[in-house]
């Protein structure tokens, strides 16, 4: 989680450098639109479903003790990597203009022909994020998280170098081949981490394998089902193309605060019982599977609800902070802001998302997620022409939030029938609990950022910095105060966690 939250803050420091040297423009909005074709196809067709069907599958060979045939499976899953997405980086490359229209349909004249030629140059880091995705699976499957959060670390430094030495060589353009060069270093940084534990790799392609025919039948759904938050940005995209210059960009530094909670909080929880719950559900013991879940749930909400909060309420003090200088003015903040509302609405949904997922493809289900995620897709679109009249980009991500609540609940619902109870009383008393306390901080973190703002210069960093600063170090301490009073379980297992950790280390 530490390691994530270095790489979220990287992340930040990264859409500050894209604002600060270009502004927000058509320059930017053909960079992000071309960064999410290779994007797009990396999650369409790796993304986190090669974890979600690998982890199973090789886990349960390494608890047999059949290490020789696991990394057999790891060999053919690698040569197939190389041989397929090979020859899709090369068809993306000549047929990139076709690709420009499917994610950003009223794109014309230089800002197409830019949105081409960036997207030229990204194609390539496709396959080291399928190579950095298979490293992690092995690596998670040894209980190891750190490395892969750490390439992420590696992978927005290199693109943050690439903006300052090739920005003002080459412009733009210079980002897009730093991602590039990011994405080849952090797998070179995972393949040491598996080198040293004696990876075994081999030339061989065995399709008739018994453990690679499970992962192919298991990540098929899986490679959809866990896309579909990328297709419904990509709709949002394409709808957003048509309104005022800048959307696209707002929209893209608005969902980049979002997933702060999201990769931190979320992510890192997912990652890290996803390898508990595989192996409770291979041996069977669903009533510790159901207590795993519903922490998973609890710990996400707790940590998740509050930073939703304290997103809408702090909106454009935030994106005043981390984005307003150079090229992006008060207007651009103003934008962001607005969205960052909206999207911020959905947060703990799709936090609780990345734990419910994973509670499926623990029990090699991946076909359920699948039939309700293209269900969500349909109704993004359908709120997507319901709000963007009345609410412009704002509308685009209210949709956004709504459709994953529904998705949300509806998972919830089917996992109850799958399984049995879930906790649920648990859950939806922990969750008022922790909205309670969470509505109450935002209220003094309103009160407190408008205090601070009369007091200082806020057209200066420092007066930014300490208006965001103590209106997020009051709003945390009465949350933390409130969820004791509320008697949050959530709270003491987090306090017991940091208590065994600092006895262990003295």
């Amino acid at each position: 989680m530490v390691a994530i939250l270095l790489s979220r803050i990287l992340g930040f420091v990264r859409e500050t450098v894209i604002g600060m040297q270009f502004g927000s423009n058509w320059l930017t909005d053909a960079y992000i639109a071309a960064f999410t074709i290779p994007d797009l196809v990396y999650y369409l067709l790796i993304g986190g479903a090669l974890s979600a069907a690998f982890i199973p599958v090789f886990t349960e060979y390494v608890v047999k003790g059949e290490i020789e045939e696991a990394w057999k499976i790891v060999s053919t899953i690698i040569n197939l990597i190389l041989i397929v997405l090979g020859t899709i980086i090369l068809l993306g490359i000549v047929f990139a203009p076709w690709l420009v229209p499917l994610v950003a349909y009223n794109f014309q004249g230089q800002t197409l022909d830019l949105t081409v030629f960036l997207t030229r140059l990204m194609f390539p880091a496709v396959i080291f994020h399928a190579l950095n995705g298979l490293a992690m699976g092995i690596l998670n499957s040894y209980d190891h998280f750190t490395a892969p959060a750490l390439g992420s670390i590696v992978y927005n430094i290199v693109i943050i170098l690439a903006a300052f030495i090739l920005g003002p060589q080459i412009g733009i353009a210079g980002m897009s081949i730093g991602v590039v060069i990011g994405a080849a270093t952090s797998f070179v940084m995972q393949y040491y981490v598996l080198s040293k534990r004696g990876i075994r790799y081999q030339w061989i392609i065995d399709l008739k394998h018994p453990g690679v025919r499970r992962i192919g039948k298991l990540m098929l759904p899986a490679m959809i089902g866990l896309s579909i938050i990328q297709v419904n940005l990509v709709i949002n995209q394409n709808f957003a193309s048509s309104l005022a210059e800048g959307s696209i960009t707002a929209l893209r530094f608005a969902n980049r605060l979002i997933q702060l909670p999201y990769g931190i909080f979320a992510s890192a929880i997912g990652m890290a019982i996803f390898p508990t719950l595989t192996r409770q559900a291979a041996q069977k013991s669903f009533t510790e599977l159901k207590k795993t879940f519903s922490l998973g749930v609890r710990v996400t909400n707790f940590l998740s609800i509050p930073a939703a909060v304290g997103l809408i309420i702090l909106s454009v003090p935030v994106v005043r902070l981390l984005f307003e200088q150079g090229k992006f003015g008060p207007e651009a903040t103003h934008a962001t802001a607005f969205a960052l509302v909206f999207y911020s609405l959905g947060i703990f949904s799709q936090c609780a998302i990345a734990i419910i997922t994973r509670g499926y493809y623990a029990l090699q289900d991946t076909v359920t997620p699948l039939k309700i995620g293209l269900l969500t897709v349909l109704l993004n679109i359908i709120f997507n022409y319901l709000l963007i009249g009345p609410l412009a980009h704002g509308g685009l991500a209210l949709a956004f939030s709504l459709t994953g609540t529904i998705n949300m609940v509806i998972l919830l619902i089917i996992l109850r029938k799958k399984i049995g109870n879930i906790d649920g009383k648990n859950i939806l008393v922990s969750f008022a609990k922790v909205l309670l306390a969470a509505l109450v901080m935002g209220g003094i973190s309103y009160q407190t950022a408008e205090w601070v703002g009369s007091l200082v210069d806020l057209h200066s960093k420092l007066g930014q910095l300490i208006q965001v600063g103590l209106a997020v170090t009051a709003g945390t301490g009465v949350f933390l105060i409130l969820a004791y009073f509320l008697r949050l379980e959530e709270l003491t297992m987090v306090l017991n966690l940091l208590r065994k950790k600092v006895i262990r280390q003295s």
